[in-house]
């Protein structure tokens, strides 16, 4: 067990590991994500793929046994809690939700939690399906803000979910899709404290330059490829994130060194105090997307130590109660960023963790 540190680290969580009738009609019967997982091929010289899970095997999130290793394990290594992807796509329609539900209704694991509101539409675009909406993302109005909220009230109140001054943690994937974010924060807050807490703690993802006070968020964090392509440009204008060879777009995805990520990415273009870190083990989304992926390439434990390292090093500067830091994620194997154990490295990302946040605790 790794000893109390300072910082709270939180891993996103997938919910995709087990099938479910709208993925049998869009992409074949008993698909999951370890469907693309495995049938992914190397595109370029020195690409891993198929990056194919270690001990945990394929396996499926209906089990319980299996939730309750991911959970041991993420303990063990120093893991503070899950952050998992919630799927509300107005009116009450959801996916994916059979793993959390069983999460609550049973009690177990014993492991701490919070929700992340996944608030976009899901399109065929990773598939190379881009103009094909798979299920809209609806913003029916206040009456489903209200189911919305009192559907997660049971979740907030478990013991296990993680609270910051008396105020649940929830996660907004896209505040700027909301059709009015304060009133959807302010409402939420209004609820909540009619229940009992003193507001929701919202957390915000977002691109660079987001006053998030304005829209209610308590604090913001930023991740996604594309995004930390953009802190790197913020930093260094004149020297765009550099590609590591020459490509047609036909012939290789789009490719950058994770080397580069971890030298940039090191939080100086966020001075204010509530931007929360979002780590990433790597990215490699090429099978879900193949040709028109994004690859991170070259990440390695060491690496993994020294972006992991630069991030609590922001978190722990600031004041008590407060200090987060994300990391995505714990399992989005098609993404390529995952902690668990691959047959590749073994549990050697896990033990990265492990270290830097012990070396932190002893301090």
């Amino acid at each position: 067990m790794i000893p109390a540190a300072p910082v709270k680290i939180l891993a996103f969580y997938l919910p995709q590991y087990h099938p479910i009738p709208e993925n049998d009609s869009w992409w074949g019967k008993g698909f999951t994500e370890w469907t693309n997982v495995a049938r992914a091929k190397p595109l370029f010289k020195n690409h891993h793929q198929p990056n194919l899970p270690g001990e945990l095997g394929f396996y499926d999130l209906r089990v319980p046994e299996v939730r309750e290793a991911q959970a041991d394990l993420a303990r063990t290594y120093g893991i503070d809690g899950f952050c998992y992807w919630h799927y509300w796509f107005g009116n009450g329609k959801q996916l994916l939700e059979r793993p959390f539900q069983e999460i609550l209704r049973s009690g177990n694991p014993d492991f701490p939690f919070c929700l992340a509101w996944a608030n976009q539409s899901w399109t065929g675009i990773w598939h190379g399906l881009q103009n094909q909406v798979l299920i809209e993302q609806l913003y029916p109005g206040e009456k489903d803000y209200i189911d919305h909220f009192y559907h997660v009230l049971r979740a907030f109140r478990d013991p296990r979910y993680i609270i910051i001054k008396n105020k649940p943690v929830f996660v907004v994937f896209t505040p700027d899709c909301l059709p009015d974010p304060p009133r959807f924060t302010m409402l939420w807050n209004e609820l909540a404290m009619k229940e009992g807490f003193d507001g929701i703690f919202f957390i915000g993802i977002h691109q660079l330059y987001w006053e998030h006070k304005k829209d209610g968020f308590d604090e913001k964090t930023i991740h996604q490829p594309g995004q930390i392509v953009d802190v790197y440009n913020a930093k260094k204008p004149k020297e765009k994130f550099p590609f590591l060879m020459n490509r047609s777009k036909k012939s290789r995805p789009e490719i950058f060194p994770y080397r580069g990520l971890v030298e940039s990415y090191d939080c100086c273009a966020f001075e204010e105090k509530d931007f929360i870190p979002t780590i990433v083990p790597g990215w490699d989304n090429t099978p879900r997307s193949r040709y028109s992926g994004w690859v991170f390439h070259g990440s390695t434990p060491e690496l993994f130590k020294q972006h992991l390292r630069n991030g609590i090093d922001h978190v722990v500067k600031r004041k008590p109660g407060e200090k987060i830091l994300f990391i995505k994620s714990w399992n989005e194997w098609a993404e390529g960023n995952y902690l668990e154990p691959d047959a590749r490295w073994g549990r050697a990302y896990l033990e990265a963790l492990a270290e830097v946040k012990n070396s932190f605790s002893i301090v």
